[in-house]
């Protein structure tokens, strides 16, 4: 009897099951256990492949997007790689706003993924003409036959997490998590992973990472927004300078900030010391877990788990560039020994 060729029908199949990985020598001498939810995993290497993925889907299944519709969206990279990714496989087009504070690594990879790209100037308000969120209408508005999928502002974003990667945590955890500690943009993959966790566990501790010159923070404590906040900063999704709807800030437990300069040596000591190649944001919700564990946020219980969202070949240009970091002042008297030198053979 022939037997069955295993194969995926296409890439869809594959997002979603990322791999929990122990923190072993970066956490070494922290009370408890840490682990770390590798999103770069998936086909997309990110954890936005899940949001693009169950977004068009559930457009597809309500009759809104069609044969020839177009996918416009607001995105600092990630996302637009995803739904460009998406559209390819599904026979849809895919015009995309995004920020210039978007690597260019990114920008690159949205136009190699066939997507007209829109590059919008990242230090202006939400309500300005220029800023991404504002040309993605505009576009909308424009294009006959398009959806927005508007990602701060949809509920789906939350869903896709609460189903698929809220249980995965849990199970992979046998239940026994005790913190989740996950960067926040859109809030829509803490948000979605909170609520389901916290169904299970309501004693779970749900930790936001935030950026300075961000009003989420701020936000979570007053409930009030605060202009007054915000400021241009470096790291790529994660902080706002909105309060968008797809996050769900009663479910979140707390709020720490993390500076550009911290995040960004903690995303190459992750590289050498662990040997996993994350993102920009991944170092911060590392900072953010070495933050806590230095006001004494863990204990010999604690069953600690890191979303890194997506994958370090996004940001060669950025954070693991000597002579960007060198750039952006990151390479002071403390830290002159991460760069590296490159020796030619002649």
């Amino acid at each position: 009897m022939e037997q069955k060729i295993k194969a995926y029908n296409n890439l869809l199949e594959l997002i979603g099951n990322s791999p929990l990985v122990r923190l072993g020598r970066l956490t070494e001498g922290y009370p408890g256990e840490f682990f770390a939810k590798l999103e770069s995993f998936n086909p997309g290497h990110s954890a936005k492949d899940r949001i693009a993925h169950f977004i068009i889907e559930q457009a597809e299944r309500s009759g809104i997007l069609k044969t020839g519709s177009t996918i416009i969206e607001t995105t600092s990279g990630n996302t637009g790689f995803s739904l460009a990714m998406v559209s390819i496989i599904k026979g849809y087009e895919c015009i995309l706003a995004v920020s210039s504070k978007s690597s260019p690594d990114k920008i690159d990879m949205l136009r190699a993924m066939g997507a007209t790209v829109y590059v919008c100037p990242a230090h202006v308000s939400a309500d300005d003409p220029r800023s991404y969120y504002q040309v993605a209408r505009r576009l909308h508005e424009e294009t006959k036959g398009s959806i927005y999928i508007n990602q701060y502002f949809n509920a789906f974003n939350i869903e896709a997490h609460y189903r698929t990667t809220g249980p995965e945590i849990w199970e992979q955890t046998a239940g026994q998590i005790t913190h989740l500690v996950a960067c926040s943009g859109t809030g829509g993959t803490i948000s979605g992973t909170a609520r389901y966790l916290k169904e299970q566990n309501p004693d779970i501790r749900i930790i936001g990472v935030d950026a300075y010159g961000s009003v989420l923070k701020k936000y979570h404590e007053t409930r009030e927004f605060d202009s007054d906040e915000i400021y241009p900063y470096r790291i790529e999704g994660l902080g706002k300078n909105l309060i968008p709807d797809a996050t769900d800030f009663d479910i979140i437990d707390e709020f720490i900030k993390v500076t550009d300069e911290d995040s960004a040596h903690m995303a190459r000591h992750l590289c050498k010391t662990e040997g996993i190649f994350a993102g920009y944001t991944s170092g911060a919700a590392l900072q953010a877990v070495k933050q806590l564990e230095e006001a004494g946020e863990f204990d010999a219980n604690s069953k600690v788990v890191v979303i890194f969202p997506d994958h370090g070949s996004r940001y060669m240009s950025k954070v693991y560039s000597d002579q960007w970091m060198e750039a952006q002042g990151f390479f002071d008297s403390k830290n002159i020994g991460q760069a590296r030198k490159i020796e030619y053979v002649k």
